[in-house]
This record gives C-alpha cells, sequence and structure tokens, in this order.
C-alpha cells in the first residue's frame, strides 16, 4: 500500500492505491479478473484507490453493443472520418514519443507524468504481461508528406477476455476542434464491436472532477460498486 499523497482530482483530499506486481508467473485468469474488477494497470504494476472515508473513484465501462454516439459525439465521429486506425505493435517510436510530449506540455505539464524520457515513454508501452496494443491515428498522407501520413493521436490498450481497457491515450493538442479524445474512445468501441466484445473499460469516474466529466458522455455504461457491476444509463 502506498503512502498518503495529495489527490491529483479532489482538492484536499488524500490518495493511497494498494497495488501487487504482475509478473509472467501469475496465471492469466487471475491478472484478467483484476483487471476487470477495478484495478488498473501501469507497466507491470495493478493498481486501485484505497483511500481513507473515501470512494469517489468509480470503475466504468461502456456498453459497447448499445452505445450510440449523441449529437455532440456523432460530429466529432464524422468530423474524423478521414482517420486512419492502425494496430501496430507495442515498439516505442520517435514520432510517438514526439506527439506524446506535445500533449504533455500542452494538457499536463504538472502531472507526474511531466518528466517522462523516451526511456520513460518506452517503458509504459513495452512493459506488458498481458495482451496489449497500440493503436495509431493517422491522417491521409498530403503530397511530397510521408507515406505514412501524419500521426496526430494513440492509445495504448490492453485486451481482456471480456472487451478492451485504455491505458492510456494521447494526442495532438495544436488540434482542439476535432475532439480527438473522444474519437479515440468510439473508435475502440467500434473495434471492440467487431470483435464480439462486450464492453470498453475507461477507468475511473470521479463526480466532481472536471477532469473526468467527459467520461459520462459515453452511455450506456456501467459502475463497479460493491454490489458489482450496475447500469447507468446516464
Amino acid at each position: 500500500m502506498t503512502s498518503p499523497q495529495p489527490c491529483p482530482y479532489l482538492p484536499g483530499k488524500q490518495e493511497r492505491k494498494i497495488f501487487t506486481h504482475l509478473s509472467p508467473d501469475r496465471p492469466r485468469a487471475l491478472v484478467d479478473n483484476l483487471l476487470k474488477g477495478g484495478f488498473r494497470r501501469s507497466q507491470n504494476i495493478a493498481y486501485m484507490p484505497y483511500c481513507d472515508h473515501c470512494t469517489a473513484c468509480v470503475p466504468v465501462r461502456i456498453v459497447v453493443d448499445e452505445f450510440e454516439p449523441r449529437r455532440s459525439l456523432a460530429k466529432i465521429w464524422k468530423m474524423n472520418a478521414e482517420l486512419e486506425a492502425r494496430r501496430v505493435p507495442c515498439k516505442p517510436a520517435i514520432e510517438q514519443y514526439s506527439l506524446f510530449r506535445a500533449y504533455i506540455e500542452a494538457r499536463h505539464a504538472e502531472g507526474g507524468m511531466a518528466d517522462m524520457s523516451l526511456l520513460d515513454y518506452s517503458m509504459m508501452i513495452q512493459d506488458s504481461t498481458v495482451d496489449t496494443h497500440l493503436t495509431e491515428y493517422r491522417l491521409p498522407p498530403a503530397d511530397g508528406d510521408d507515406a505514412n501520413g501524419l500521426l496526430v493521436a494513440a492509445v495504448l490498450c490492453d485486451r481482456l477476455s471480456d472487451g478492451i481497457s485504455l491505458v492510456y491515450s494521447f494526442y495532438e493538442p495544436e488540434m482542439p476542434d476535432r475532439g480527438l479524445g473522444s474519437y479515440i474512445i468510439m473508435e475502440q468501441v467500434a473495434f471492440a464491436r467487431s470483435r464480439g466484445l462486450p464492453y470498453v473499460y475507461l477507468g475511473y469516474w470521479i463526480a466532481g472532477s472536471r477532469k473526468m466529466a467527459y467520461k459520462a458522455r459515453f452511455t450506456p455504461q456501467e459502475h463497479l460498486t460493491s454490489a458489482g457491476w450496475v447500469r447507468r444509463s446516464r
């Protein structure tokens, strides 16, 4: 268990985490159940909030087959129709790291990831004992550009037995009108649907946290409670 630290989401609160190492000798079913049961993965560590007198962090997952984007999300989906999604091996690249740095410096300059080096990024991408994949999102190549097209977004995901768990996403901060963060989630929902997987896991949602408010837009979804996963339509 970690020692208490200032909560990055709720002012005046302290956070603690309970964690365990994910080693290759752990049974796959055990790790799968941990990640489906509210734990999150960071490299080869699974962790969960374990705060005194606070249960604000609620694991959420989208019900894939019933998800239909509302008007604002449908507009974002249409706006990004030209993007090509590519599932690529979890191998770090300078192009990815440059985009990652631009995103961090624009959105999370004061956060814990602000000092991540290329080596740190490489470990985040590569160190995994579960089935993990990276999706790149690229614009069509323009005349004279590299044949790959411009990389504008990427997301690291874990494949679980019943869905896809979004580990970390980053995108071009100079394209705010595109809503790339929301597009990534919808594209992963579409990908999960194509694979017959019922859920997309979004991590934790916290009522009252502006940083987490966007997750409530993706309905219907289920919240993990003391009674198990409970359906929430709104």
